[in-house]
C-alpha cells in the first residue's frame, strides 16, 4: 500500500526543525519493518500575518509503501510520535493518505496549491479530509499543523512542488561533473534549466555552494542556470546549480 506522510508545526526556534521529525518517522518505519520510504520534501506554504509558523512556514512529507496490516502501527506510532517529540508551544498535525483509497485526489493537489497562497482553517482541513477519507490528526497546541499537514501531502501529491531534504556531496573534477555522473552517484533523475529544459547526460555541471534538488514532474530534478562567466574553468561548464536564494523558490 503506497501512502504519503507528512506533519507540520513540530518545532519551535530552539528546536530542532520539521524535518529532523520527519527523518526520525521515516526511519522509524523501515526500522519496525512496517514498509520502505522515500527521500522527504520540504513543501513552502503561505506566509502571512495571519499564519503563526516558527520560521518558513513550510510542511515536510515524504511516500511510504506499507506492508499488509501494517498502516495502523504506521498512524499510531506517528500520533504519539509527534505527542512525544514535538516541541513546547508547537502545534503539530499528522496527515496519512492511502494514494489506493484516496478520494478525489486533484482537490487534495487544489487544497495543497491553495495553502500556498491563501489563509486557510482547520476548518476547511477536516472538511476536506473527511471527504477524501484522508486520515488528519492534530498532537498538541491549537493543532493548527493539521492544515499545513494537509496541504503538503497535496504538493506532494502534484509531483510539482518541494526541494527535498538534505544536500548532495559528488565527485567531481575541481567542482566540474557531467549529468550522467550526477544520476549515478545520487538519486537525481534528471537535470534541467529553470525552464525546464533537460541537459543531455554528456553536459557538464559546475557544482556551486549548495547543491539540492527539487521535484518536478514527478522526478528528482537538479535545476541548473547558466554560468555567467564560463571561460573561468576553460569553457569545460556552461551551467551551474542554483545558488542557496534561487532555490528557495522551490
Amino acid at each position: 500500500m503506497k501512502v504519503l506522510i507528512c506533519i507540520d508545526d513540530t518545532d519551535n526556534k530552539q528546536s530542532r526543525g520539521t524535518g529532523d521529525l520527519a527523518l526520525k518517522f521515516a526511519t522509524a518505519i523501515i526500522e519496525n519493518r512496517w514498509g520502505t520510504t522515500t527521500p522527504i520534501t520540504r513543501h513552502q506554504l503561505f506566509v502571512h500575518e495571519d499564519i503563526p509558523y516558527t520560521s518558513h512556514n513550510s510542511a515536510m512529507c515524504f511516500s511510504a509503501e506499507i506492508f499488509p496490516g501494517c498502516l495502523k502501527w504506521v498512524i499510531a506510532f506517528g500520533q504519539q510520535f509527534l505527542e512525544n517529540e514535538s516541541a513546547e508551544g508547537s502545534d503539530p498535525g499528522l496527515c496519512v493518505v492511502s494514494l489506493d483509497e484516496l478520494k478525489f485526489p486533484e482537490e487534495l493537489v487544489r487544497f495543497g496549491q491553495k495553502a500556498k497562497t491563501s489563509v486557510l482553517t482547520k476548518n476547511n482541513a477536516y472538511i476536506t479530509a473527511s471527504k477524501l477519507g484522508v486520515h488528519l490528526s492534530e498532537h498538541g497546541g491549537t493543532g493548527d499543523g493539521i492544515i499545513g499537514a494537509l496541504a503538503g501531502a497535496g504538493l506532494r501529491l502534484s509531483g510539482n512542488d518541494g526541494r527535498l531534504k538534505g544536500k548532495y556531496y559528488l565527485d567531481s573534477d575541481n567542482g566540474i561533473i557531467k549529468v550522467k555522473e550526477i544520476c549515478a552517484q545520487s538519486n537525481i533523475d534528471e537535470v534541467w534549466t529553470e525552464n525546464g529544459e533537460k541537459l543531455d547526460e554528456n553536459e557538464s555541471v559546475m557544482l556551486g555552494e549548495k547543491v539540492k534538488s527539487v521535484l518536478l514532474a514527478g522526478k528528482i530534478v537538479l535545476p541548473v542556470e547558466p554560468l555567467s562567466n564560463p571561460e573561468n574553468k576553460q569553457g569545460k561548464a556552461k551551467w551551474i546549480t542554483l545558488s542557496r536564494d534561487k532555490i528557495r523558490k522551490y
